[in-house]
């Protein structure tokens, strides 16, 4: 079983890129607390995340730094060759779901269409 779910902020506002076919990809990166803590500071992992196609515009059109995320979908572990002929690997999050957890900045709930996966957040108490 290849499951993860990750909540955290994002680092830097969502990139969106579309493949030579067409079709949008997009990747973020998002910072999150470890769930202990060594010498009383927390250590905070920050977790590439790649969205494909309506899920990848979305979070382009409607996510920016900072913005409070939940990440559902499947660690990916990925290599390749860089210029220099070095292998490298990257592990990633490829999500299936990115939920909208608090409000932009301007003070209004976003809410999501069933497509996306995301919450009413105007029925969350903040």
């Amino acid at each position: 079983m290849n499951h993860i779910i990750i909540i955290g902020r994002l680092t830097k506002d969502p990139e969106l890129r579309y493949t030579p076919n067409g079709i949008a990809v997009g990747s973020f990166t998002v910072a999150t607390d470890r769930p202990y803590v060594k010498d009383r500071e927390k250590e905070t992992d920050f977790i590439p995340v790649v969205v494909w196609q309506k899920l990848a515009e979305n979070c382009a059109n409607h996510l920016k730094k900072g913005r409070l995320v939940a990440v559902e979908g499947r660690l990916q572990i990925r290599s390749y060759d860089t210029q220099d002929g070095q292998k490298r690997r990257v592990a990633e999050i490829v999500a299936s779901n990115v939920q909208f957890l608090d409000r932009g900045k301007e003070g209004q709930a976003e809410q999501q269409n069933d497509d996306f996966g995301g919450i009413n957040l105007d029925d969350i108490p903040f």
